[in-house]
């Protein structure tokens, strides 16, 4: 089995997107509505990776 090596920012984008697909699948009844939300979810957790990183490289300097 081929051994992957993620950085942080790929491995956080990953958790992202899974987490996002799964509260999709499991919130919402028709295909259109898990689309948005797992969208919705995905934009969301990028905000909040891009919003913390930004303020970590704010607060090291």
């Amino acid at each position: 089995m081929p051994k992957v090596n993620l950085n942080h920012m790929e491995a956080s984008i990953l958790m992202a997107l899974l987490i996002s697909v799964v509260l999709g699948v499991v919130t919402k009844k028709t295909d259109q509505e898990r689309l948005h939300y797992g969208l919705y979810c995905f934009g969301c957790f990028m905000a909040t990776l891009f919003g913390l990183g930004w303020l970590m490289k704010l607060g090291h300097g």
